[in-house]
């Protein structure tokens, strides 16, 4: 996935690190598990983003955001620190999952075209 961005410089969060680290410890199957130890790597050596205060501030807005609109966001709290991170920053956030953050006020999705070229942006989701 990282790729499909050609020259762009790609950041990773800390949040999904942590995210990687899980599935990688919570791994039983020794072959998935080598496989996940080899992508955690690939993904340790791009830059990461830290979580600061402005991100936290961020995260609020995005939480609140997600409440209002009579979702809960703690089925959603890494993804919601993901896009503040993202927000934070500037940066566009790429993504396989586009839904995880469609209504998110300020998070520009990236998502890779299935055909392996550039990314692309998803269609506009409508809200009710």
């Amino acid at each position: 996935m990282i790729e499909a961005v050609g020259e762009e410089p790609v950041f990773t969060s800390a949040i999904a690190l942590g995210e990687r680290r899980f599935g990688l410890e919570a791994c039983v199957d020794p072959a998935v598990r080598a496989q996940h130890a080899a992508y955690l790597r690939h993904v340790e050596s791009r830059p990461n983003l830290d979580v600061t205060a402005h991100t936290a501030a961020a995260f609020g807005v995005l939480a609140a955001t997600v409440k209002l609109s009579g979702r809960s966001p703690r089925a959603c709290y890494n993804d919601l620190w993901i896009a503040a991170q993202a927000i934070e920053h500037g940066y566009s956030l790429l993504t396989l999952n586009p839904r995880d953050f469609a209504g998110l006020p300020g998070v520009r999705i990236l998502t890779p075209d299935p055909r392996g070229t550039e990314p692309r942006r998803p269609k506009k989701v409508k809200h009710e």
